[in-house]
């Protein structure tokens, strides 16, 4: 798995974008942004669809946070775009298909079945990662935990556990 510090690689994966296009999107096209990559492990799946909703509610916070907000798969921009048009719902944010798994890979999530695991990845302007949570197959993740320590790591502070913005730092001597 990449480890904290770590530059991201260079991976180009078709996506499909919210306005029901598909085209590649390149991971160094975000260089200069915060970047929120987060991957479930299959489309049409039951709980996938609970956490992609979540974070497409919260894509506008992600976005007014200057951030940009990515999900991925190892299914087909096809496939999502499908499951989007039968079932999921509009969702907010690109989804990344991953079906060569060199997101996976590159990233080094990938489960003994060959998904990926729940993963997210929060990288700064520089490309590096700064926040890296997996979690098993079966076990959901927090969209506002992860804006959460977005918004702690862009403010370059020391933040206590439970910081949210707004509170203060924590003081140093």
């Amino acid at each position: 798995m990449i480890s904290i510090g770590n530059t991201i690689p260079d991976i180009t994966c078709e996506a499909y974008l919210p306005d029901g296009r598909i085209e590649p999107i390149s991971l160094t096209h975000y260089r200069g942004k915060w970047l929120v990559l987060f991957f479930w492990p299959l489309d049409f799946t039951f709980v996938c669809p609970t956490e992609i909703r979540a974070y497409s509610d919260l894509s506008h916070d992600f976005d007014l946070s200057g951030a940009v907000l990515l999900g991925a798969s190892v299914d087909s921009a096809h496939a999502h775009r499908a499951w989007v048009r039968h079932g999921l719902g509009a969702v907010k944010f690109p989804m990344l298909g991953d079906v060569s798994r060199s997101l996976v890979q590159g990233f080094g999530i990938h489960a003994d079945s060959g998904v990926a695991v729940r993963a997210t990845f929060i990288v700064n302007p520089e490309g590096r990662v700064m926040s890296i949570a997996a979690n098993d197959l079966n076990v959901g993740r927090s969209a506002r935990e992860t804006l959460r320590l977005l918004h702690a790591l862009q403010s370059g502070e020391l933040t206590a556990c439970e910081w949210q913005p707004g509170q203060s730092f924590v003081a140093t001597a």
